[in-house]
């Protein structure tokens, strides 16, 4: 049952500026003082000799246990947990910072590589828990209380029961994942290894993309050119990567019995496959009256007929070119969280203050953003590629509501801690709707208030449209790459078949954009993550209606939702609040507030 736990990658953190102020660094101290610090050697072999010894205590012997003894087994197999988390917290998020240094990557590989094999005898654990009787588990919850709460885990690894192999098998599997990550590393590194040229500057990845939100259309257009053509040279080896991750889910899959691609990630995030086919029949019905209607007004806005790709992310005509620098974009994000509730302003002023965020742009490093837990007696970490536009403003407070997410469900524990998916983008995107409303509020003028609005609608369409999109686009990949090898022509069909469903009529799309499948980590490192922050986004628009409704009270009830961490399935989570996922017409709520600020954009073109 050993939990590693996974950062919240996000996409799209970019923007340029100049003088951004002191950008903070990782301080990883917290974690180890270095590689061959004598804490972490000491763990390592602590976490050696407690798996032989757990293995040796208990396996062929859990249904024998009374409801003390397989609460002490719990309990030492989470202690397990935290030490594994902290060794490759370390070593990942070191990784992450540099991604280029051979050192760093060695060192990451090792580590991984000795926690696989220490945990191999670990397997039985969850295979033997599978085989106890329903009868029987239920009347040793009954008998404690203390056991008890960890029945919202035991369930979701019980759902895994119809797809369980022989004990042979999954160890076979957990020693063979080692394998499947080396994939993901080499994505990674051929992505930070990227160079890029335009106008005569060598960029990185993340300097390319952020080219997109300039004002200068040829600019835009030179980006993205460069881009299709890098993506190009090198999209023999991104189809190598997507080919050989998605055929060996599909083996592991047919092996397990398991129905659809989908299915795994369905039963890792606790939610019903037909919520999630809710979501995405609901908002692929709402493409016309939310980016088909969007673009085609931005394209009158640009003073385009037609619309290019590189025109999506484009900034209004009447947008200032703005440069946010650090501690503007600090305080603008502290003062929303704390003006919605002082204790949130307490949670995160120490991402700030003890090196808990490292924002600055530097070769090698991973591009993107994410909010990584470590472990429960620890804290998180975020990682920024911070360049100081305004969209990097809410980046930041997006990934501080994953932060103050994790730090409140810390209290759970290892095992319980975790939150599904679909509900670990609530409290992300919750913080960026209160800053975004802020600033909206303090907007000088009708102009400015136009900018803004239109700047929330583009993140919402790429947050719930795209995202969808790319959910679409995955579900295409997965159900071909079953039926044969793949060609980059063949992947390049299947992204294209999404793109102008999904962003509209008024877009043209140039030769080269069927490549930009090529860049999306999530489809290699977490297949079908993508339609979480939809379902985050539809959750916390329908949650910040009720907040507006009836403030009253809202903010101890969103505080117990955060503190439970993975302990309730969403359901629950929600019940308070009035709201029930499962309806079909949940979904338009979150789709109509979107909507909505479409109609009041219209509205102030009359």
């Amino acid at each position: 049952m050993i939990h590693l736990p996974q950062p919240a990658h996000d996409a799209n953190a970019n923007a340029k500026g100049g003088d951004l102020g002191n950008l903070p660094e990782w301080d990883l101290s917290d974690l180890y003082t270095a590689p061959d610090a004598p804490e972490l050697a000491r763990d390592m072999t602590w976490l050696e000799q407690e798996c032989a010894a757990f293995a040796a205590d208990y396996e062929g012997k859990l249904a024998d246990l009374d409801a003390a003894g397989l609460l002490k087994c719990i309990h030492r197999d989470e202690a397990i947990s935290n030490i594994a988390g902290r060794i490759m917290s370390y070593a990942g998020l070191r990784y992450h910072q540099l991604t280029t240094d051979p050192a760093r990557t060695k060192f990451l590989s090792d580590c991984q590589e000795k926690i696989t094999n220490f945990t191999t005898p670990l397997v039985f654990f969850t295979l033997e828990l599978n085989r106890l009787e329903d009868d029987h588990l239920a009347g040793l919850l009954s008998e404690n209380a203390d056991l008890a709460r960890y029945k919202p885990v035991l369930d979701r690894i019980r759902a895994m029961k119809p797809y369980q192999l022989s004990d042979e098998m999954e160890k076979f599997l957990h020693d063979l994942g080692v394998v499947g990550d080396a994939w993901e590393r080499l994505f990674d590194e051929t992505i930070a290894g990227l160079s890029f040229t335009v106008d005569g500057e060598e960029l990185g990845i993340e300097g390319t993309l952020n080219l997109l939100t300039e004002q200068d259309r040829a600019k835009r257009e030179a980006a993205t050119r460069e881009l299709a053509r890098v993506f190009g040279e090198n999209i023999r080896t991104f189809a190598r990567v997507h080919n050989t991750s998605a055929k060996e889910k599909e083996v592991i899959d047919r092996w397990r019995g398991m129905p659809t691609a989908q299915t795994g990630r369905h039963l890792s995030n606790d939610v019903e496959p037909e919520v999630v086919e809710a979501l995405r029949d609901a908002v692929v019905a709402a493409y016309p009256k939310l980016s088909h209607r969007y673009y085609a007004l931005k394209a009158k806005w640009l003073g385009l007929e037609r619309m290019q790709v590189w025109d999506r992310n484009a900034p209004l005509p009447m947008e200032e070119t703005k440069v946010v620098g650090w501690d503007d974009a600090r305080d603008t994000v502290m003062n929303a969280y704390s003006e919605f509730d002082p204790r949130m302003g307490d949670l995160a002023q120490p991402f700030f203050d003890k090196g808990w965020i490292d924002a600055g742009v530097k070769k090698g490093k991973a591009p993107g953003a994410f909010a990584h837990p470590t472990v429960t007696n620890v804290h998180p970490y975020v990682m920024l590629n911070y360049l100081g536009k305004p969209r990097d403003v809410m980046t930041l407070a997006h990934e501080l509501g994953h932060g103050v997410h994790q730090v409140l469900a810390a209290g759970q524990g290892e095992l319980l801690s975790s939150t599904p998916l679909t509900l670990a983008e609530t409290a992300s995107v919750f913080g960026e709707m209160l800053t975004f409303r802020r600033m909206l509020d303090n907007a000088k003028d009708d102009a400015e208030r136009k900018v803004m609005l239109a700047g929330k609608v583009e993140d919402m369409i790429n947050t719930v449209v795209r995202q969808i999109a790319f959910y679409d686009f995955e579900c295409k990949l997965h159900a071909a790459r079953r039926e044969g090898e793949l060609t980059p022509d063949d992947i390049n069909a299947l992204w294209m078949s999404v793109q102008a469903e999904s962003l509209g009529p008024v877009f043209d799309f140039a030769d080269g954009y069927e490549t930009f499948w090529a860049y999306i980590p999530h489809f290699v490192h977490s297949p079908f993550y993508v339609y979480a922050y939809a379902f985050g986004d539809g959750l916390v628009n329908a949650l910040y209606a009720v907040y507006e409704e009836n403030p009253e009270g809202f903010q101890d009830k969103y505080f117990d939702m955060l503190k439970a961490g993975g302990s309730k399935h969403h359901s629950d989570l929600l019940k308070p609040f009035g709201l029930d996922a499962s309806d079909p017409k949940f979904w338009d709520k979150g789709l109509n507030m979107i909507s909505g600020m479409i109609d009041e954009l219209e509205a102030m073109e009359d």
